[in-house]
Parts: structure tokens; sequence; C-alpha cells
């Protein structure tokens, strides 16, 4: 699993002219559901956007830039389904997208992605799994962060 994490002050997913999903201040998580990836691979890739310490602190704002975690910093997360985090272009011009899991696995996937993090008391707002997205964002800092999941731990 790879998620893509940007810390936002604002983000919106929208299919055709609906808003699906929108959130103030947190993370755009970007989704690629890996061949292999299982719900324990989800659950430990939603703890570690949970726990990741990218907000500023609250006490010392201008002191430590990135010392704050989501739950204390107030925020959400949108979450977006993205199987092309996982494209092999090693080869060719032409991506691959063999390392992504079938659209029936990666759902399921994805879905207790959401739900852990849910579960820890976050916001969690989504796009629609499988649909043609546009995705706007206000990044904040900016802060970009991959996080690479094999299993249950990260790589």
């Amino acid at each position: 699993m790879r998620v893509v994490l940007q810390r936002v002050s604002s983000a919106e997913v929208r299919v055709g002219a609906d808003v699906v999903g929108s959130i103030g201040r947190g993370y755009l998580a970007l989704v690629g559901v890996a061949t292999g990836d299982t719900d324990a691979t989800a659950r430990a890739a939603a703890a570690k956007v949970a726990a990741i310490r990218l907000f500023p602190s609250i006490d010392e704002p201008d002191r430590r830039p990135i010392d704050t975690d989501l739950t204390a910093a107030g925020g959400a997360v949108l979450a977006v389904s993205q199987f092309t985090l996982l494209a092999d272009t090693r080869h060719g011009r032409r991506p691959s997208f063999s390392d992504a899991a079938p659209p029936a696995i990666a759902s399921g996937v994805f879905d207790t992605f959401v739900a852990t993090l849910g579960q820890k008391g976050i916001a969690v707002h989504t796009g629609e799994f499988g649909a043609h997205m546009q995705v706007e964002l206000v990044n904040d800092g900016p802060v970009t962060i991959v996080l690479d999941f094999e299993g249950e731990r990260v790589t």
C-alpha cells in the first residue's frame, strides 16, 4: 500500500458536478492498494496516518513546525483511492499497473483503511471508489509525505 499524505488547509473531491467529499484542515490521503495488501495492511496504514505528526506545535507554532498529530490539530482526512500510485514506469512509455490490487480486493482494503481512521475518532470523508474524480486542495506548507507499507510495516 502506498499513501501520499498532503497536509491541507482545505480539500474536496468531485464526481461530475457533485462534491462527494470535502474537509477543512487535515490530510488529503491518496491511497493506492497493492496486490497482496490485506486488512492488516490497511489498519497499519491508518494507524500511521492517525499518529504521524505533521502539524505545527500548538504551544510553540514557530519553534516546532511539525510536532502535532491530526487529532490534536483538530483535523480530518479526505481519503481518495488512487491505483495509479502503484504505476511501474521503469520500462517503455506506458505505465504498468500490474502491482495494483484488482478493484474487488482494493475496495475492501480501502474501506478498512477508512473505517480504521473513523474508529480512531478521526472525521473521514472519501471520494467515490472507481469513479473519475477531480480533486482540489490547498497544500499547507507545502507538506507532502509518501508512506509505503508492506504487510503491517512501513518501508
